[in-house]
């Protein structure tokens, strides 16, 4: 069996590293890859967006299934390419990854399922979005509805700084095309959850649920990043809120986009507030793995888990559980370089020690290799380091030694990563 993930991150990594523990055997290729995916297989020098030459590279090299790992590629098309050839490939179609890749139609979507989520409005012009701005309740949330790499999405404490970030989008552009329609939304009270499920269009198995920490800094402070940090199992998610997510949110949106011709097919990712009183409100969909979580996710699942992703991509699933259960905790902790999000520096040298331990991973993101052989950073993001466990606790003191043992000059991270977990368990 010949596997090729897409993309070139530490999600990616990850994904390959699974695939690699399940199936050994396999002859995984990765486009464009990293350092660390070169580990495992053969990378290929094609960018995650070159939608002909990656249908190509999967005809010439004849490979069985396609993993895709971004959003962009699947926003792109690259799924229906690939189906049109006949070729297996894990992820949606161009029509059911809008889901992601407009924040508006996805609004839309929950509308019309009834999925609960924050009441909003969606504007091109910027003077009714000034005046939409100006009698809505205090904080609010402004978000670029494109992709924006993780950035789009602004929480505003006031009205006076809505309108100024709504400028911004609208008037000067400042994400391009991705905020050149925006979404303003209420601001919803809770604690955030990313519950992924995987699935073909009807049958559903949800993974273990994780929490991102999307601030730069400690203590959930600074700009949103991509994300700088992540961890899973967490004790938040009870057995009657995941019925009540699949219930009242998976089944519902599977339901209306099958009903709009566009049957989703992957694994759809729910960012979640669950408030006070247990309800799971919708705060945006992924159509894809995330990352950071997808390097916390994966760890922690009894081997053979990648099983789904083939069987879903060869249209031959039939899941026997309707949930993935965590076989152990983790703990992702990012090691980003000086100036992310805003401004990145490169080039800085990495020192991965051999011996960081059989509880510790460290999958390559924003790296690359210089003309003489040596690890450097090439990213804002540059390393996941995931420490495992048996329990939370454990895993986020692995993961923590283990990036204090990493050095390359202007490492940034958070030494605060699963601190509700760490409290909820007294361990912080």
């Amino acid at each position: 069996m010949r596997v090729l993930v897409v993309g070139g991150g530490g999600r990616e990594h990850a994904l390959s590293w699974a695939l690699h523990r399940d199936s050994p055997d396999a002859g995984l290729f990765a486009a464009p890859g990293n350092p660390g995916t070169a580990l495992l297989g053969t990378n290929l020098p094609i960018a995650a967006t070159a939608i002909d030459e990656l249908v190509a590279a999967v005809l010439q090299h004849d490979i069985d299934v396609t993993i895709i790992g971004p959003e962009a590629p699947l926003a792109a098309g690259l799924a229906d390419r690939l189906r049109a050839e006949s070729r297996a490939v894990f992820g949606p179609s161009q029509a059911a990854a809008r889901l992601e890749s407009s924040k508006a139609y996805a609004k839309e979507v929950m509308r019309r399922a009834a999925v609960p989520t924050g009441t909003s409005a969606t504007f091109t012009d910027l003077d009714p979005a000034l005046a939409y701005i100006a009698t809505h309740p205090e904080p609010l949330v402004v978000k670029a509805s494109g992709l924006a790499a993780g950035k789009g999405v602004v929480v505003c404490a006031s009205r006076d700084e809505a309108a100024d970030v709504a400028r911004a989008m609208l008037a000067g552009h400042a994400l391009g095309e991705a905020g050149s329609e925006i979404v303003v939304e209420e601001f919803l009270a809770g604690e955030e959850l990313s519950v992924l499920a995987l699935t073909d269009g009807e049958r559903i198995v949800i993974l273990p649920p994780a929490q991102d920490h999307k601030r730069l800094g400690e203590g959930d402070t600074g700009p949103n990043t991509g994300g700088m940090g992540a961890y899973c199992p967490v004790a938040l998610t009870t057995e009657p809120l995941l019925t009540r997510v699949r219930r009242d949110v998976f089944e519902p949106v599977l339901r209306e986009m099958a009903a709009q011709g566009a049957p989703y097919e992957g694994v759809l990712y729910a960012g979640l507030m669950v408030a006070a009183d247990g309800t799971p409100n919708v705060l945006e969909f992924n159509c894809r793995f995330g990352d950071p979580e997808a390097q916390a996710i994966l760890p922690a699942l009894a081997k053979g888990a990648t099983k789904h992703l083939l069987d879903i991509a060869r249209r031959r699933w039939r899941p026997k559980k309707q949930v993935l259960a965590a076989t152990r905790a983790a703990v992702t902790t990012v090691l980003a370089a000086r100036g992310y999000p805003e401004k990145p520096e490169r080039g800085a040298a990495i020192t991965i020690p051999d011996a960081l331990g059989s509880d510790v991973l460290v999958f390559h993101a924003g790296t690359a290799k210089d003309a003489g052989g040596n690890l450097q950073s090439a990213g804002g993001r540059v390393l996941s380091v995931t420490g495992l466990g048996a329990g939370v606790p454990a895993a986020a003191k692995a993961s923590a030694a283990a990036c204090e043992r990493i050095t390359f000059e202007g490492k940034t991270w958070r030494r605060d990563i699963a601190w509700r977990e760490l409290q909820r368990a007294g361990a912080a």
